[in-house]
């Protein structure tokens, strides 16, 4: 007996499997190719960050408080407000409490440990003193877009030239730094006729401390001693 074919109902129901089978093949296709993509943009971007310093987000973050205290103080200003009182109005009894607390807590004055702790403290401090001009900032931000950040394979080398104000404020600065230095590295002169009662300068420093302190009152022995006349 030869086979039935199939009615029209049979072929719409089998033509409708197909395209449903078609339909999930190509949302399928499409969410594949939609997770190659996030997942190419995802590595450029971690491979962004692991080139970026490691305080990165946080100078950033500083940044943007800077800009957002920056827009304050002008939208305070053309209201004729005083920005600091504003800003103590706006800061709850608690985070009060709670800077004050990090403020006692805090100790800025670690003591020598070592040359590199202290030249830490002195790279920290200089770079406190410094005043960033957030509006040139952004218009090189705005100029250069993601080159103002180089990485390594950046080809930026030579194309930053710094203007006069900026020389002229490292000039400044170095010239401080150098008359403090002079301040307090000068080296006191040797004179050749004093006494000689020590056995290195350290000793010679402890000597000199404890004249000043004592001199006044073992003066008599001293000389009593160097005539051989002590009791």
């Amino acid at each position: 007996e030869e086979e039935a074919e199939p009615g029209p109902a049979a072929a719409a129901a089998a033509e409708q499997r197909r395209e449903e089978r078609l339909r999930r093949f190509r949302e399928l296709h499409m969410k594949r190719y939609e997770a190659c993509k996030l997942n190419s943009q995802e590595v450029v971007e971690e491979d962004k960050r692991l080139k970026l310093p490691p305080n990165w987000e946080a100078k950033k973050a500083r940044l943007e408080w800077e800009l957002q205290v920056q827009e304050k103080k002008k939208e305070c200003a053309a209201r004729g407000e005083d920005y600091e009182r504003v800003k103590l109005l706006e800061i709850s009894a608690e985070d009060a409490e709670r800077w004050e607390r990090k403020k006692k807590k805090k100790n800025p004055d670690l003591g020598f440990s070592d040359y590199a702790a202290a030249q830490l403290r002195q790279y920290q401090r200089l770079t406190r003193q410094i005043k960033p001009d957030l509006e040139q900032y952004e218009k090189l931000k705005e100029q250069y877009g993601e080159a103002l950040y180089p990485s390594s394979d950046s080809l930026l080398h030579g194309t930053h030239v710094p203007s006069k104000e900026g020389v002229d404020r490292m000039v400044a600065d170095l010239e401080k730094q150098i008359e403090k230095r002079e301040k307090y590295s000068r080296r006191r002169p040797y004179n050749d006729d004093a006494d000689i009662d020590y056995i290195n300068e350290r000793n010679a420093k402890f000597n000199q401390k404890a004249e000043r302190f004592y001199g006044k009152y073992t003066a008599e022995i001293k000389q009593n001693l160097e005539r051989g006349t002590a009791v």
